[in-house]
């Protein structure tokens, strides 16, 4: 399929996840009916809640509506049986021994773009049920992200590579999402990195690797959601990071929530993850809301940022 492009054959998400066992692609579904009605939400409930996340970041309106909208709509399915979410100190358990997934849930990346109309959205882990949380990304059964911007798209992973859906199209229903890139993979050579401010707190070697790529003439696209500047990776090819610092050695982003989905995702689309040294899929978690350097791309050039790194002798930093 051709990227964003008129088709000749309309596939609905329905009917592409007809070729997934019939538990996960009911799931499947209902993080996107779900999507789809905290989209409609969006204008009703702006503003600042007033409370923060177990992080300690300001929570919006939305992020807590949101948050209780995904973790009761998600329950009463009967397919969970943990749920944890970036909003949320604790695991949610359904039933004990009910329930074939644990899923972990991040309801609003990047909603403090909300205010100023720009990119955010939802990045969703899926796991077994035997695999208990926190987890190992490399156990994820699969992964989706929804993204919000001037169109309404949808990612999803089964380990069968990596599939795009769009919400609406022409001549068609505006609620469903329909197929426009099949079997998406990450273009090589890249064309875009991003990368958070700050850089008198970067590590030197960081620092020598993004004027190794600025001296390339990548361009630098960062918006502030993660969701919306992986999106740019994914689509132009490229390198997003949100690294250690000096003073912050475990980064910013959350494994569960966060690195794993999206690591997961840019590994099916033929990219690679890294905390440093090494796939972030193969990180131990130690907590639940365990944050870690986050570093995804083309292949070439997560190689080329590791070979710099391993020459630090400061490389524990990376973990």
């Amino acid at each position: 399929m051709s990227e964003m492009s008129e088709m000749s054959e309309v596939i609905t998400l329905h009917e592409h996840l007809r070729e997934l066992d019939e538990e996960l692609a009911t799931l499947i579904s209902r993080i996107c009916e779900l999507s789809i009605l905290i989209r409609r939400e969006l204008p009703h409930r702006l503003g600042k809640a007033g409370t923060v996340n177990i992080s300690g970041e300001q929570q919006t309106k939305i992020d807590v509506w949101a948050n209780d909208v995904f973790i009761d709509g998600l329950l009463s399915t009967g397919l969970i049986h943990q749920l944890a979410s970036e909003e949320s100190e604790d695991i949610v358990e359904y039933e004990e021994g009910t329930g074939a997934f644990n899923i972990t849930l991040d309801p609003l990346d990047g909603s403090s773009n909300i205010e100023s109309n720009n990119l955010f959205g939802v990045i969703c882990g899926i796991y077994d049920a035997s695999t208990p949380l926190p987890a190992r990304g490399r156990k994820l059964k699969a992964a989706l992200t929804i993204l919000y911007g001037p169109l309404t798209t949808m990612m999803y992973t089964a380990k069968r590579g990596v599939h795009e859906f769009v919400k609406g199209r022409k001549h068609n229903l505006e609620d469903v999402y329909y197929l426009v890139n099949e079997h998406l993979q990450i273009p090589s050579p890249g064309k875009v990195y991003g990368v958070p401010s700050n850089r008198e707190m970067w590590l030197p070697e960081f620092r020598h690797f993004i004027a190794l790529l600025e001296r390339e003439h990548y361009g630098l696209r960062y918006g502030g959601s993660f969701i919306g500047d992986t999106n740019q990776v994914l689509h132009k090819g490229g390198f997003f990071a949100y690294p250690a610092y000096l003073d912050r050695p475990h980064g910013k982003l959350r494994l569960q929530f966060e690195c794993n989905p999206m690591s997961l995702i840019v590994e099916e689309a033929g990219g690679k993850s890294s905390v440093g040294m090494g796939s972030v899929l193969d990180v131990e978690p130690t907590s639940l809301h365990q944050r870690v350097p986050l570093y995804i791309g083309n292949v070439e050039l997560i190689d080329q940022m590791e070979t710099l790194f391993a020459k630090c002798r400061d490389a524990r930093l990376y973990y």
